[in-house]
């Protein structure tokens, strides 16, 4: 069961950092661009330390292109909530449109 279930609390853990890096620095805009990608830098670190286990766990049940769609659909449930909890963004309607039609890719990858 953990080749199954593990990679994807590491991702989910993973992503939760790898959102964090990328697009947390644009609730400082007022910090220097120099800080803001050394400190985007550091946080990446320990996202790849949950994301290349979990590939690698991953790879044991999972394909690449599974894997790959496992990690995207979880980057934007995470992004979603980061950006309406953290941005203070609202999401629209075709922005939830089409994460349903990157859903609906994703279960494509599933069914073979």
């Amino acid at each position: 069961m953990a080749p199954y279930i593990l990679p994807i609390g590491l991702l989910i853990a993973s992503n939760v950092f790898m959102t964090f890096a990328w697009y947390g620095h644009l609730g400082h805009k007022a910090a220097p661009l120099w800080i803001a990608v050394m400190v985007s830098w550091g946080i990446a670190f320990f996202e790849y330390w949950l994301a290349v286990p979990a590939n690698r766990i991953g790879h044991q049940v999972y394909s690449a292109a599974q894997l790959k769609t496992i990690q995207e659909v979880i980057t934007l449930v995470i992004f979603a909530g980061f950006s309406v909890f953290w941005l203070k963004e609202s999401l629209s309607w075709g922005v939830l449109a089409g994460f349903v039609f990157i859903g609906i890719g994703a279960a494509l990858v599933f069914r073979g």
